[in-house]
């Protein structure tokens, strides 16, 4: 009996720490998505909770600086920009920038709000231009499919 009551504690254990891992690994993975406003009423759970903020990039703004890219990002490029509606992006990743990521190109940083107000950012995605057109088929002369 002393050997199922082992194997049990073992068994019991491992299936917990396989819960708390699972569990660790999805609450740590979550990103919430958010705009630059909803970023702004989050107040301090914005610095503890990784979120991911959509907006345009501000022409003029990206600064290359070594490793360090730095950017503002806006909500929406139709209108005259609060500064409620501004946002500061440092990214500091291993990963190369989209070739798209550009002024006034949409993007999604996804990071935490630091205490200054800057948005410290792991990964950027810089979503496509909406219009891509197809190449235009050549109309073929069927007299000349030989030639």
């Amino acid at each position: 009996m002393n050997t199922y009551v082992k194997f049990g504690a073992v068994v019991v254990v491992v299936i917990g720490v396989l819960v708390w891992l699972a569990v660790g690994g999805t609450n740590e993975s979550k990103s919430y998505f958010k705009t630059i406003s909803e970023l702004r009423q989050m107040g301090d759970q914005a610095q503890v909770k990784h979120v991911r903020v959509d907006g345009f990039v501000q022409a003029g703004s990206i600064v290359r600086n070594g490793g360090e890219v730095s950017f503002v990002i806006h909500q929406d490029p139709n209108k005259r920009q609060q500064d409620s509606m501004v946002l500061k992006v440092v990214y500091k990743g291993i990963d190369p920038l989209p070739d798209t990521f550009k002024d006034d190109a949409q993007a999604l940083a996804d990071g935490k709000l630091g205490p200054d107000g800057v948005f410290q950012a792991s990964k950027i995605q810089a979503k496509c231009a909406s219009k891509y057109e197809a190449k235009p088929q050549l109309k073929k002369d069927p007299s000349q499919a030989g030639i």
